[in-house]
């Protein structure tokens, strides 16, 4: 249920031109910040690493 109340305040969000921008701004601000970009690849290359090391 909380995802479909999640879904439809994004929709209404990305249906206004400010609320556009706002998401475009957000996103480029996340993407261009090294902290974050290194906890993404970091958590993505985890289940990866954990299988193949272990004995």
């Amino acid at each position: 249920m909380k995802w479909l109340i999640l879904g439809a305040l994004l929709g209404l969000v990305l249906s206004t031109p400010q609320g556009q921008q706002l998401a475009l701004g957000a996103v480029t601000a996340l993407v261009t910040s090294p902290l974050f970009v290194a906890f993404v690849l970091g958590a993505v290359a985890r289940p990866h690493l954990t299988r193949r090391w272990t004995r």
